[in-house]
């Protein structure tokens, strides 16, 4: 339950923001006066609603001295007299938002919530694999050699203005990784604005972003502030940037050129201070040869870029990540469930996860929910994705030949062959190397032409044992 602070010294406003909200769900706590705004001790509230005409001091100045306390608290501004000056100085000051009175009931309980989540993504904690464990906080898992370049680019960043390009596919942890970098700048202590560019319709997200004055368009009844404008002074998300039309991203990069935008249907010029991160799961580099995405917004975002790799590339961080997830879904639903049964975890291992971590998480979730006892058993994890069999190394006399592999990969892993194929030579390989070689890794990295570190990576990815015996050359079997 949000706790929601509402200062304004008309007392009827006061009432029926307290019921109104009260009746959405959030406890509300309500003042008169700037002064009592000041006044008040211990945690921070929420979110703040503040008139700006008060008598006394005024919700401006109020304002002025609430963000040094509270520095993170999204501040709503509320007004019956709208000016521009006092739209511009509100959100030169950092207003979450500016709202007329008498107020549209949907829009203000709309941007209630949506401070609110902003509020709730400021707080999250995400910690790197290498920071002290906090119980409360997010984690970004991992300690392949990839994952560690993530945390080293992070680390790299995190301090400075650049703008920054996530890549990877859905599910690996963008979000998580642009969240990260935001806690370590220097901005931490500004808003964080996400914005998901693809869960919104083309036609809502120019005024998603840039916001619109009230008659814009049909449905446009009062002035609303962008995420641009929102964003100032921290960090705004552009998650699936890839996905946003022409027309808008030539605004975008407008926009980003001249820190500055206009709103819909306004004449007048918005300034904010925002620094950028952007994810995306296309190949842009695709996109823009066939004319779908801006050559010249692509090096404003590319900056700097961190690659995520997908689950299936990093198998052996799988333990790590079932781990983590079964300690906070047991301690979050009060669940008996301590432990991951081998045989489940093989299950975890073989999965293809074309939903990378983010099904894994779901994954698990669902299982601690419906389980029983103290261990996680095979049966309780409900996989929608394909699930790998183990890659065997043929033995002398078997029947199928590479071409048969091949086709049989080609049929029943469609999407997957080529990976499939791939690591199952690549195991194969790797066996025989170690066989031929009694074992020794310095002797078989040799024969393969890769150096003992990165054997021992794809023994640890693989969950090879360091000699396996074979007798005939490899095929695919199952894989």
């Amino acid at each position: 339950m949000s706790h929601l602070l509402v200062v304004d010294d008309d007392r009827n406003i006061r009432s029926s923001l307290q019921k109104l909200l009260t009746k959405a769900g959030h406890t509300v706590t309500t003042l008169a006066s700037g002064e009592e705004a000041l006044q008040q001790t211990g945690a921070a509230p929420d979110a703040v609603l503040m008139d700006i005409r008060m008598a006394g001091l005024s919700g401006l100045d109020t304002f002025r001295q609430l963000k040094d306390r509270w520095p993170r608290v999204p501040v709503i501004m509320m007004t019956a007299f709208g000016t521009t000056e006092t739209a511009i100085e509100a959100m030169q000051l950092g207003a979450y938002e500016y709202l007329l009175k008498p107020f549209d009931v949907p829009a203000l309980l709309k941007t209630v919530e949506h401070a609110l989540a902003t509020r709730r993504l400021t707080q999250a904690k995400v910690l790197l694999e290498a920071e002290q464990p906090d119980e409360t906080a997010e984690r970004i898992i991992g300690r392949s050699p990839a994952m560690f370049e993530v945390y080293k680019r992070i680390g790299q960043v995190g301090s400075t203005d650049v703008t920054v390009l996530i890549r990877g596919e859905s599910g690996t942890g963008k979000e998580l990784v642009a969240r990260a970098i935001y806690q370590h700048s220097q901005r931490a202590q500004q808003p964080f604005i996400a914005v998901n560019c693809a869960a919104i319709p083309e036609t809502l997200l120019e005024s998603e972003l840039f916001g619109h004055e009230k008659g814009a368009f049909t449905g446009a009844i009062a002035r609303r502030l962008g995420k641009f404008e929102q964003a100032h002074g921290g960090t705004l998300f552009l998650d699936e940037i890839g996905d946003m039309s022409l027309p808008t991203q030539a605004k975008i990069l407008r926009a980003l050129q001249e820190s500055r935008c206009e709103r819909l249907g306004g004449h007048e010029s918005v300034t904010f201070n925002v620094r950028i991160l952007a994810a995306t799961s296309q190949e842009l580099e695709a996109r823009i040869r066939a004319k779908q995405f801006r050559e010249d917004l692509y090096y404003r975002l590319k900056v700097v870029t961190i690659t995520l790799p997908p689950l299936r590339e990093r198998r052996a961080d799988i333990p790590l990540l079932a781990d983590y997830f079964l300690r906070r879904f047991s301690r979050e639903f009060g669940s008996a469930v301590k432990t991951l049964h081998p045989d489940a975890l093989t299950v975890l291992q073989q999965s293809a996860w074309p939903g990378n971590v983010r099904e894994l998480e779901h994954c698990l979730k669902q299982a601690v929910v419906l389980s029983h006892g103290e261990q996680l058993l095979p049966e309780h994890l409900h996989l929608e994705g394909d699930v790998l069999e183990p890659v065997v190394v043929a033995r002398a006399g078997a029947s199928e030949t590479l071409a048969d592999a091949v086709e049989r990969t080609l049929r029943e892993r469609p999407g997957m062959a080529l990976q499939t194929m791939t690591e199952a030579v690549e195991q194969a390989l790797i066996a025989r190397a170690l066989e031929q070689t009694q074992g020794n890794q310095s002797q078989a990295a040799k024969l393969l032409g890769i150096t003992r570190a990165t054997l021992r990576d794809k023994l640890e990815r693989y969950h090879l044992q360091p000699h396996v015996s074979v007798s005939a050359p490899a095929t695919v079997s199952n894989a």
